[in-house]
């Protein structure tokens, strides 16, 4: 499918093979909004997707997304510029590193869907999923942008394998950002937990929330948690 509607926007994706997925409209819908961001950034957007559905939640005045892979960068450009947002929404052309060495602002709010490699993914091409692994955003990379771009009230949101939720919490905590928000999310009531949504700050507080979110109990049978997160998105919710 090269185009995927959502209620207010299009995603057009027949040039990238970053297609629409789950993780991301989880993230796009799930990300805490109650700092009321002014500005926010999108580390490797892919097709745009999550950076559309922050303009579509709230009213922050910059959204810039970052996206190093040719093909992406182009799609993400074509949909933010046919979204109704276009005015609030800005794609750069290149890697973290790069933006990192002479960053312009501090962002409310940083969002990140990093590509990341499963041990049940494989595309049955070698050199693919080498790129794909080598051209991945490391972890240590993402958790140093969020402690060098993010505001005073900033937060930092991103959906990981659980696996490595651990791992994510120490190299966030040594740039001095705590979890306060934690949802593990599961396909279906009787499987493993497969994901880990996670929403960072600097306070450093007793509060930490950790909640599940059950996808579905059986084909296309979604619970009303699911719905409701993403009932504005989807056009069939």
């Amino acid at each position: 499918m090269s185009t995927f509607q959502f209620k207010q926007f299009n995603i057009e994706q027949d040039k990238t093979a970053m297609k629409v997925g789950t993780d991301g409209v989880l993230l796009g819908a799930w990300a805490p909004l109650n700092n009321s961001p002014y500005s926010i950034l999108d580390i490797g957007a892919g097709t745009g997707l999550i950076a559309l559905m922050l303009a579509q939640r709230g009213h922050a005045e910059q959204i810039d997304a970052l996206e190093i892979d040719d093909d992406a960068y182009e799609q993400a450009v074509d949909n933010f510029e046919n979204s109704p947002w276009a005015d609030r929404l800005f794609c750069y052309h290149a890697g973290l590193d790069e933006f990192m060495e002479e960053p312009e602002d501090e962002y409310d709010l940083i969002v990140s869907n990093p590509p990341f490699y499963t041990e049940d993914y494989t595309s049955g091409n070698e050199q693919r999923d080498t790129a794909r692994f080598a051209a991945s955003l490391p972890f240590e990379d993402l958790a140093e942008a969020a402690g060098l771009l993010l505001s005073e009230k900033g937060v930092f949101c991103t959906v990981l394998p659980y696996k490595e939720e651990e791992h994510f919490i120490a190299l966030m905590k040594a740039e001095n950002l705590f979890p306060f928000k934690i949802t593990r999310v599961k396909g279906t009531p009787n499987t493993e937990v497969k994901r880990s949504l996670m929403a960072f700050g600097w306070q450093d507080t007793a509060s930490l929330t950790i909640d599940e979110l059950v996808i579905e109990t059986g084909r296309h049978q979604y619970t009303p948690e699911y719905i409701e997160l993403t009932k504005d998105f989807y056009l069939k919710m």
